[in-house]
């Protein structure tokens, strides 16, 4: 199984298809399977050399139980570790929830490894509304909940939230050690605004979420100060759900990536 380590962690990866470098991070208590139980890398592997990802405390990566280790460069490091392993100086950069909140933080740590970003389900501002809060909150209980109880806490509280998962992404989810997602959510809440960084991404940004994300307000707002970004709103849908429906958000993610190539 490939590996690489990074700051005391191994950290998992699989390369599928052949083309332009795309690096796919998957959002909080998935793995890299994600990308394919909902739809996503069947399509972009036509076309691109997909980097997939198992998070630190994610998968089949080593799951610290210390937050301090779900530090922002470390995770970023993290990503850049795997490009140095394949020998690629730069690659397209997909992520969504907490891979988009790692994305908007790319600029600080990694600013010459990436050609584009697209973003999902985030937004740089570190949980400045009282919806994001409450989110922020939410996601803490449910993980302090799993800590306490079982991660079969954790997938009840998806489910409620985001309605039922197929036995394959609920399978990927009881597979997480729930202490390492606790420690990562506690971390994650800690994260520095990163509003400042939104002037340096000069290259093509593509920032999308759901009308009833929580990120969605700040998601729209940001794209303003990006010298090259683009927003796309997706109708009708919350945070997880915007996820989980591939099928609308793929053509505008193959769009943008056929521009950010130099592809007609």
């Amino acid at each position: 199984m490939p590996y690489v380590s990074n700051k005391g962690s191994r950290i998992y990866y699989e390369v599928k298809g052949e083309g332009a470098p795309l690096l796919l991070h998957h959002s909080l208590t998935r793995s890299l399977e994600a990308w394919t139980d909902f739809g996503y890398a069947q399509k972009l592997v036509r076309d691109y050399q997909l980097i997939l990802i198992d998070a630190r405390g994610h998968g089949v990566s080593d799951k610290p139980h210390d937050p301090g280790a779900y530090r922002t460069d470390w995770m970023i490091g993290d990503m850049v570790a795997v490009l140095d392993k394949l020998g690629i100086s730069k690659a397209h950069f997909y992520g969504y929830s907490l891979g988009a909140l790692l994305g908007f933080r790319i600029p600080k740590y990694a600013l010459t490894r990436f050609q584009s970003l697209i973003l999902g389900g985030g937004n740089p501002y570190s949980f400045r509304t009282d919806e994001e809060k409450q989110f922020l909150w939410q996601l803490q209980e449910a993980m302090r909940t799993g800590a306490e109880r079982g991660i079969e806490a954790v997938v009840d509280f998806l489910e409620k939230t985001a309605g039922p998962m197929s036995p394959e992404a609920k399978e990927r989810v009881l597979a997480n050690d729930p202490q390492a997602l606790f420690s990562a959510i506690k971390a994650l809440g800690e994260w520095s605004n990163a509003e400042d960084l939104l002037p340096t991404m000069t290259f093509p940004c593509l920032v999308y979420a759901g009308e009833a994300d929580p990120f969605y307000a700040g998601a729209r707002e940001c794209v303003d100060r990006m010298p090259n970004g683009t927003f796309i709103s997706v109708p009708g849908l919350g945070h997880t759900e915007a996820l989980y429906r591939s099928e609308i958000v793929l053509p505008h993610v193959i769009s943008f990536l056929a521009g950010a190539s130099g592809e007609s």
